[in-house]
């Protein structure tokens, strides 16, 4: 039988035909694949307890099950502690209203000064926009009933997913066992075996990031005086998967909620605190907890949160790097993929390889 050589321009033309199938793969089987995902995260965060449970003679569903009832119970009662916290906000929205209206009068005063524009014609520009708002209301209803309907489907979801994996654990390492030879089963568990330690560090370390990011931002908040500080230093917190955008919209909304409820000089005390807190994270939290290898550079950051994003609305801006830097964690193992790795780290030179990464690398060369 003869061979075919395809040319280089064939070649790319199937890459970019394969990458746009599988983009739009992506895109079409959202509601289907955002709830795998979210439950993957889950079950790996959660996976040593069960391992410890399951070890202590618990039977493996009931362990899974126990686990992931307290897992829930704690991040339901997260939620309804910020939902209180948000009560408040929404109980002062009445007062916040008329000062947003007294801060759109200075601002239109201001403008009409320095660019020769009347008040009227600024007014009658916001009075448009409004008009438009909420003419296109019924077109943003049934699209608000949409994304509930979403959320509510991956709400769901995701606790049943997250249970399956944990349970169904061991039956999944046999058939990735099974896919490989004898001659390979003992590599193939190394490999598996640590590739689960390093994701978990990964998500471990990601999950302490944002808990002293919390602490951090509500502190610092609550040290200038800013209302609401525990609702804002934790929405902040997970503003901070998205860098640098998600810092900005967390510092910009800080500061809108001093000049409004503060005095302007306010404004530059939570500019201050912030920009202490993003120095300690970044050059003490991050490279302690996560480690300054698994770092992706700000190049790649920013385009696969912008990607992310158009391919998955806002859960893919927060999934984004997270996802990226698991990839990243495995390439960097792998002999004939590591330049990859490199490829959306920081620089040669700039970081130092972890331990673990080390003794993976070890495994995978064995």
């Amino acid at each position: 039988m003869t061979q075919t050589k395809l040319s280089s321009y064939t070649k790319a033309s199937l890459i970019l035909v394969g990458i746009f199938v599988f983009v739009s793969m992506l895109s079409i089987a959202k509601a289907i694949i955002l709830p795998v995902l979210y439950a993957c995260f889950i079950a790996i965060l959660l996976e040593p307890v069960v391992r410890y449970m399951v070890k202590r003679g618990f039977n493996r569903a009931l362990a899974a099950l126990i686990v992931l009832i307290l897992a829930i119970s704690l991040l339901a009662g997260a939620v309804a502690f910020l939902a209180s916290q948000a009560s408040k906000l929404e109980a002062a929205w009445p007062e916040l209203n008329l000062k947003i209206q007294e801060l759109v009068r200075t601002v239109t005063t201001f403008l009409s000064e320095q660019f020769a524009m009347s008040s009227t014609e600024i007014d009658a520009y916001i009075d448009q926009m409004q008009e438009e708002m909420l003419s296109n209301g019924g077109s943003k209803i049934g699209i608000t009933i949409t994304v509930l309907g979403r959320i509510v489907s991956t709400v769901i979801l995701t606790p049943v997913y997250t249970f399956m994996l944990l349970y169904y654990e061991p039956h999944i390492l046999r058939f990735v066992h099974k896919l490989f030879t004898k001659a390979y089963d003992k590599k193939v568990t190394g490999v598996l075996s640590e590739t689960k330690s390093l994701v978990q560090h990964y998500l471990f370390g990601l999950s302490i990031e944002i808990g002293i990011l919390a602490i951090l931002n509500t502190l610092g908040l609550l040290l200038v005086g800013i209302d609401y500080a525990i609702l804002l230093g934790v929405t902040g917190a997970f503003l901070n998967l998205i860098p640098y955008l998600g810092g900005l919209i967390a510092v910009t909304t800080y500061t809108f909620v001093a000049l409004l409820t503060k005095s302007p000089v306010h404004v530059l005390y939570v500019i201050g605190i912030y920009s202490v807190i993003q120095f300690f994270d970044n050059n003490f939290v991050v490279p302690k907890i996560l480690g300054s290898k698994v770092k992706l550079n700000a190049l790649v950051s920013f385009f696969v949160v912008i990607a992310g994003a158009a391919l998955w609305g806002i859960p893919g801006m927060f999934l984004a790097i997270p996802v990226l830097g698991i990839v990243k964690l495995i390439l960097d193992v792998s002999p004939s993929l590591s330049h990859w790795g490199e490829f959306l780290g920081e620089p040669v030179g700039t970081v130092t390889k972890s331990k673990l990464v080390q003794r993976m690398k070890k495994v995978v060369n064995s």
